[in-house]
């Protein structure tokens, strides 16, 4: 009977071994897509060329460059974005009472830790391989505070001031304090302290002031702006402050600074108001136009492309958006409760897409601290191509293409990178893998267990009853 037993207890062990496999082996032939349901986003691993699509507003988008756990409705919190910005005093991209209380004053406060932007992005993450070194970004607004490119200053050594346009003087001179911002956002080097810092902390940054001292400006002065930006050995410029009507000057100034392989970005709309019609030069075809996102990934009412239902503009690709409809929206990216470093030292926080475009402008810089030998046509097309896409066809009315990713635009290589994807081809989410299979293998296992448990229990009630001279019969 010993021997009965021990058989007895060996198929236990089989069919407990064959209950496991039963249950692990569907999985397994299915391949990942049977144990995951629909993975929010691929991770941006280098060379992978561009990633799958991010949840639509105003669900949070991932975060780029860093994988989302399978099945996640939404990736998490981007890190950061607690960071204490309603402490620090405001940036605004005009100035309205300065006449009656002067300059913007400089803040006391100052971070710790970099903005919720900077984290969010990565950039970090491609600094051992390219920091926009050997890069000239203009940035082309109320000028740059001269201060910060004193060797204490976010812009130690990189700041080149160029001609102002509206006044006298160089570009020195930054009364608003908007374009002081954004070259932080650009180009700020990472301080002691740190805090925030630019995207691309290798790059100069020339200043070209094209706006009067409250940040109010003309589509002759921003021409005249992007011809200086041009001449003065700008590979990228950001527009920070746009007009609401085209003008021949501002369209010309526009092609001057395409056929010579300068690729401009800019804001979509005009910061704190709604964009209920194209501004320019971003309804320009060949522009870069941009829009922010707030730390949930939401488009904030008001900004390009967004509203109170989410909605926008029909997607109207390079051709413009149609007449009394949103801006056309090319890329996207943080630019809601931003922070950096402001005039004359210290931190501030703004909102807005123009801080969007300014770092849409410095992830241009990484690629091309990279990849100098890309044209602007390619420049343009590897930003767009390596955005995080939205659920949805491309360009979409909110989005554009996707949140601008650093990570994949700068490691991605040229061969990888995919055609354009045309307009009306949406990007396709695999269904949820079938689980009946699991489920049924799971069941037969458990009922087999029941069965191999029951044996065991009789093969031994038969052993204890031998050993008391039990007889059948």
């Amino acid at each position: 009977m010993s021997g009965r037993a021990t058989r007895a207890g060996r198929a236990t062990v089989a069919v407990c071994g064959l209950t496991l496999l039963a249950a692990v082996a569907p999985s397994v032939a299915a391949g990942p897509a049977a144990v995951a349901a629909v993975p929010a986003v691929l991770p941006a691993a280098p060379g992978a060329g561009p990633t799958a699509a991010v949840p639509a507003a105003p669900a949070v988008p991932v975060t780029p460059g860093v994988p989302v756990a399978p099945g996640a409705a939404s990736a998490p919190a981007a890190p950061g974005a607690s960071a204490p910005a309603a402490e620090l005093p405001g940036v605004a991209q005009t100035l309205p009472d300065v006449k009656q209380n002067g300059c913007r004053k400089p803040s006391t406060r100052t971070l710790d830790r970099p903005g919720w932007a900077q984290a969010y992005l990565r950039s970090d993450a491609v600094w051992p391989l390219s920091r926009g070194a050997g890069v000239t970004v203009a940035v082309i607004g109320s000028g740059v505070d001269a201060s910060a490119g004193s060797a204490s200053g976010a812009l130690a050594g990189r700041l080149k001031l160029g001609p102002r346009q509206y006044g006298s003087g160089d570009s020195g001179q930054d009364c608003v304090g908007h374009g002081t911002f954004l070259a932080g956002l650009v180009a700020g080097r990472r301080m002691p302290d740190g805090g925030p810092s630019g995207l691309a902390p290798g790059a100069t940054v020339l200043a070209v002031a094209a706006t009067d001292d409250a940040g109010s400006t003309t589509s002759d002065l921003l021409a005249k702006g992007i011809r200086a930006a041009v001449d003065g050995g700008a590979r990228i410029a950001v527009v920070a402050a746009p007009v609401a009507e085209p003008a021949p000057a501002l369209a010309e100034a526009v092609g001057y600074a395409a056929a010579r392989g300068v690729l401009l970005v800019a804001p979509a709309g005009p910061d704190g108001q709604t964009a209920a019609a194209p501004v320019y030069p971003a309804g320009y075809p060949g522009v870069i136009a941009v829009t922010g996102l707030a730390p949930d990934g939401s488009v904030p009412v008001g900004a390009a492309g967004g509203g109170a239902s989410g909605g926008g503009a029909a997607a109207s690709g390079a051709a413009g958006a149609p007449a009394g409809r949103a801006s056309r929206v090319d890329l996207s990216a943080p630019g809601e409760a931003v922070q950096a470093a402001g005039p004359g030292g210290g931190h501030f926080t703004a909102s807005g897409p123009s801080y969007a475009a300014a770092l849409v402008a410095g992830a241009a810089a990484l690629v091309l601290g990279r990849s100098p030998e890309l044209t602007v046509e390619q420049l343009a097309d590897r930003l767009r191509e390596t955005a995080y896409r939205p659920g949805s066809a491309v360009p979409d009315p909110v989005v554009g293409w996707g949140v601008v990713d650093p990570v994949t635009a700068v490691t991605v290589a040229p061969a990888a990178a995919h055609a354009p994807l045309s307009p009306t081809d949406p990007v396709v989410v695999p269904p949820p893998a079938d689980r009946s299979a699991v489920r049924r293998a799971s069941a037969l296992a458990g009922a087999i267990l029941g069965v191999a448990a029951l044996v065991g229990l009789a093969a031994a009630a038969v052993r204890a009853g031998r050993r008391r001279g039990w007889r059948a019969g």
